[in-house]
């Protein structure tokens, strides 16, 4: 091979420009160049003409291939450097390769890679190897140089890898000598290490325990710098220095007014002891990057925590109110940093602070006239601000063509207003820190609602469209029968039928049918009657077009609400797993905190002792959320403080399906999913009944369902009576003792009028990482992008097993990137592995379903549950939510489903230059082959709900709604 070294000849003219960003080249001299496509259009030029390659040796055809190559190249470097940045010219060189490959030119790309590995061997050659990497010089954050520390990168580097196998200090050493140069500054020193090891993360995940410990040592200099802390240059030296870290972030924290002066009342030096610093090597390189990003306080953009000051901050400000305040905030913290337990966001990001607004949810309800709409308004950008996730009622809202007495005119109807809702969640953003959000319900009985389902459509009238913001069906018991019978179904607006909204089960429908009659004889002039299977197709038409609105019960979520007898259900929430009561006088919220489930396995089963401790004290610390939460509006104040409702749920279900080898596609899994739940919400009852002994029950217990010793596996049977045995099918069974906790709680009562939810978890699950909440496994191999930016991600459970099994190597690490992180079609992995690490649009959604119907019999609130389907259409989506709603289901979340390219990639055969070999996909199990499977489990049986349906003739299917990162950042 031949061929100049193109990318630095200046006697070849260029071909191609495309590059107009500010990019270095760190050249192998350690000096930097600019970033010049035209130079890579030359090389690329070079090497066609060299290799002799007949077929592209057209001039014109061989600037078209050149220009494409670097038009991909050009592009993946602004999307890796959207700000500019440094990259080695190694790395160009590899893009150049990859390139030429999927151009489909592997001879020239072959004789590319000899020629690289031919001129590395020279340079090796020429050059001793103590100057292999010349000593440079960096320049200070004060402008001046010094020589480059490179005996302390080699040593950080050794240290960072120490403990963890798979990682290779030594590779990655020359890794990062790529991403050095003469002239870096100082504080771009770490961040180019990190980038030397991310990259690693695919083929060993314990580089991602690598890149966390170097993010943590440039953390440890920032905060060091910042707080005038001497830190030693060794890591394990520098968290010596954690009590005055901590101690001095304090001090500064409350002279800046950053954190509240009430935290210098605890004994500092007792918590600073109790610190953990070993506890920082539990993080992942996604989980450490977020908490830098986006948790941990800073000024002027300069951090002032490290990870176990940060716990401890937000464990000292849920203690505030306690009798021994740092005696709790030890016990706090010591749950939260051993990641057994996390708070969610608002908590994380506010307690501790002059504003600690802890709450996740709120809930209102939109009166009937134009200054409650703007209060609501208002409100809701209140809320927003301070993080809080919104769920809005608007069912109340007169609808289109109905009359105004006050104008004597007619009523724009609900839409024109959903639209200003929309763009003040934009406006608001929450600080930053993560996007403002909003969810907005509709009764299905209200007369705009046909206008409602079309607000997330990319066609029609942009001035009646909502694109930022969420929208959810609230679909009361009759309209399900009506459509289970193909009956018809009258659409009503409120003004007319005012007390249909507060009214449920039985009620609703003897109400109902009134005011259909009323409306058969004139008394009702503005109403419309259409088959009710219409109204449902056109329902899971737009969730199968756009992913909204979502399906959410409205009689499940009343029927079995402990809080019946003091107001109404209107809505759930901004992640549908919340049900509280709302009223124009009540804003509904909810504090939320989740067990990571996989923790408390042990020995193949849960640790039921380490599970009820845990529980115990994530309950106080949820409550005591209540009394110090800054509340932005007086109705969440009074509400909250009367029923003091709390969401304890959970995260980590996948992990420890892995964990105890059960394939989420099976009756074990669905069983493992009930066991769980009865243990999480037995000990949650009973830790709250015995907060209610200590601190007295909420204000409105009297005449609750708890009150009347009606927990929530009773209420299921209440479900059923409302409904009748025809469209409930449930299971009923239970292993603990709950008479005797029943008595307890009418004896003693219960601190809280709600207990547990099940959230998304989203981010708090990226932190600690492990799978959110009781999500499936999206992918076993991805890229993660968030607010953070882009993270790959490798399932650590495959790796260790197919590590035992001697198939991890680079050939499974292409194979997986093929299949989009798919192991069914990989031909040399065992069927059993194959199982238990499927995909979330590899099973069957109605296992999703079956799972999450034996936890909701535990649950007092509901469960954010996404639905995942492959190959979606009318008659499967009909089939499922059917299902949904006869097991009881209180509400649904997502419809996820695959993009096209990633369906027709998994229904293709692969190249042989990308995989070694191919099989078919292992058809998904049909629902009868779901019930099958349980009833041979469980001796309840179960039966199919409701009759199929397809799309109407001539009807196209429109396309799903493509989610790609199943990621609520809004929930976060």
């Amino acid at each position: 091979m031949t061929t100049p070294n193109a990318l630095s000849d200046p006697n070849i003219k260029p071909v191609s420009n495309t590059s107009n960003f500010q990019l270095k080249v760190i050249k192998r001299d350690g000096t930097l160049d600019s970033y010049n496509s035209d130079k890579i259009a030359v090389a690329i030029t070079k090497a066609i003409l060299a290799a002799e390659d007949h077929d592209h040796a057209d001039a014109s055809h061989v600037k078209q291939l050149a220009d494409q190559i670097v038009s991909g190249i050009h592009g993946r470097f602004e999307k890796q450097y959207p700000s500019g940045g440094s990259i080695n010219i190694e790395d160009i060189q590899d893009q150049v390769e990859l390139g030429l490959m999927r151009q489909g030119m592997q001879k020239v790309a072959r004789a590319y890679v000899l020629y690289r590995e031919e001129h590395a061997q020279q340079r090796k050659d020429q050059q001793p190897s103590e100057e292999a990497h010349p000593r440079f010089k960096m320049q200070r954050n004060d402008g001046s140089e010094a020589p480059l520390n490179i005996g302390r990168i080699r040593a950080l580097i050794s240290q960072v890898c120490r403990g963890l196998e798979g990682v290779d200090a030594d590779h990655l050493l020359d890794l990062s000598y790529r991403n050095l140069y003469h002239g870096i500054k100082e504080e771009d020193i770490g961040t180019a290490l990190i980038m030397a090891a991310r990259p690693l993360i695919e083929s060993e995940p314990n580089y991602s325990f690598v890149s966390a410990r170097l993010l943590l040592d440039s953390l440890m200099s920032e905060v060091g710098k910042a707080l005038n802390v001497y830190l030693p240059a060794a890591i394990e030296d520098a968290s010596n220095a954690y009590a005055e870290i901590f101690e001095a972030g304090i001090r500064f924290g409350i002279q800046e007014e950053l954190i509240d002066s009430k935290l210098d009342s605890f004994n500092i030096e007792m918590l600073a002891d109790a610190l953990k610093p070993e506890r920082d090597n539990q993080f992942t390189y996604l989980g450490l990057q977020t908490l830098y990003d986006r948790y941990f306080i800073h000024h002027e953009e300069t951090r002032i925590e490290l990870p176990q000051t940060f716990f401890m901050r937000v464990a000292m400000g849920l203690a505030l109110n306690e009798d021994d305040p740092t005696a709790r905030a030890i016990e706090f913290y010591d749950l939260l940093s051993s990641f057994d337990y996390m708070s969610s966001t608002p908590t994380l990001f506010n307690s501790g602070t002059l504003r600690p607004q802890l709450s996740s949810c709120y809930l209102t309800t939109v009166p009937d006239d134009l200054s409650g709409i703007y209060d609501a308004l208002r409100d809701n950008a209140l809320l927003s601000k301070w993080a809080g996730g919104l769920g809005n009622d608007w069912t109340n809202v007169r609808s289109l063509g109905a009359h105004i007495k006050g104008t004597n005119g007619q009523s724009q109807g609900v839409v024109p207003f959903l639209k200003v809702v929309n763009d003040t969640a934009v406006a608001v953003n929450q600080g930053g820190k993560r996007k403002g959000a909003v969810c907005a319900y509709l009764e299905s009985w209200h007369l705009d609602i046909e206008d409602f389902l079309d607000l997330r459509k990319n066609t029609g009238d942009e001035r009646r469209r909502t694109h930022d913001m969420n929208t959810a069906n609230w679909i009361p018991d009759l309209f399900m029968k009506r459509v289970f019978e193909e009956q018809d179904w009258t659409l009503f607006s409120p003004n007319d039928v005012p007390d249909l909204h507060d009214l449920t089960g039985q009620a609703f429908e003897k109400r109902y049918e009134e005011y259909e009659r009323k409306a058969e004889i004139g008394e009702i002039k503005l109403s419309k009657r259409i088959p009710a299977l219409d109204l449902w197709r056109k329902m899971l038409s737009m969730l199968f077009e756009t992913g909204h609105p979502w399906i959410t019960f409205k009689d499940p979520c009343n029927i079995r609400s402990p809080q019946q007898h003091v107001g109404v259900v209107h809505s759930s929430n901004l992640c549908t797993e919340i049900t509280l009561n709302t009223s124009e006088d009540e804003i509904a919220v909810c504090n939320l905190g989740s067990i990571n489930l996989v923790n408390h396995i042990q020995d193949g089963e849960l640790d039921r002792e380490r599970l009820q401790k845990t529980i115990r004290t994530a309950i106080r610390m949820l409550d005591n959320v209540v009394d110090i939460n800054y509340y932005a509006c007086p109705q969440a104040e009074a509400s909250n403080l009367r029923h003091r409702p709390i969401g304890l749920g959970l995260m980590g279900f996948q992990d420890a399906l892995y964990k105890l080898g059960i394939p989420y596609s099976s009756a074990e899994a669905v069983y493992f999913a009930d066991q769980s739940m009865e243990l999480i919400s037995y000990y949650a009852l009973e830790t709250s009944s015995a907060l209610a002994k200590e601190r007295g029950a909420y204000e409105s217990f009297e005449g609750s369902l708890w009150d009347q010793g009606i927990l929530p596996i009773d209420s299921l049977y209440k479900l059923s009576q409302e409904r009748g045995e025809r469209y409930t099918v449930c299971d009923y069974s239970q292993t603990l003792d709950w008479d005797g906790l029943r008595q307890k709680i009418k004896k003693e009562g219960i601190r809280n009028s709600n207990v547990m939810a099940i959230a998304p978890t989203a981010t708090i699950s990226n932190i600690i990482g492990v799978s959110q909440s009781i999500e499936p496994t999206y992918q076993n191999l991805f890229v993660k992008s968030n607010l953070s930016g882009e993270f790959t991600v490798v399932n650590p459970w495959l790796v260790e097993a197919l590590k035992r099994e001697n198939l991890w190597d680079a050939a499974m690490v292409n194979d997986l990137k093929y299949f989009d992180g798919s192991v069914k079609k990989i031909d040399r992995i065992p069927e059993n592995i194959k199982a238990l690490y499927s995909t979330a649009f590899e099973i069957e959604p109605h296992w999703l379903v079956e799972a999450a119907a034996r936890r909701q019999k535990w649950i007092d609130q509901a469960q954010s549950v996404n639905l995942y389907m492959s190959e979606p259409s009318g008659k499967k989506l009909d089939n499922l939510y059917k299902t949904a709603w006869s097991r009881g289901l209180k509400t649904t979340y997502y419809l996820r489903s695959l993009g096209a390219t990633h369906t027709e990639k998994n229904s293709t055969p692969v190249d042989q230059g990308v995989a070694e070999q191919t099989s078919t996909v292992v058809g998904s199990a049909s629902q009868n082959e779901v019930q099958g499977s349980l009833s041979n489990h469980n001796p309840q049986t179960t039966q199919k709900a409701g009759n199929d349906f397809e799309l109407a003739k001539g009807q196209e299917a429109p396309k799903m709604c493509s989610i790609l990162e199943p990621d609520c950042e809004a929930c976060q």
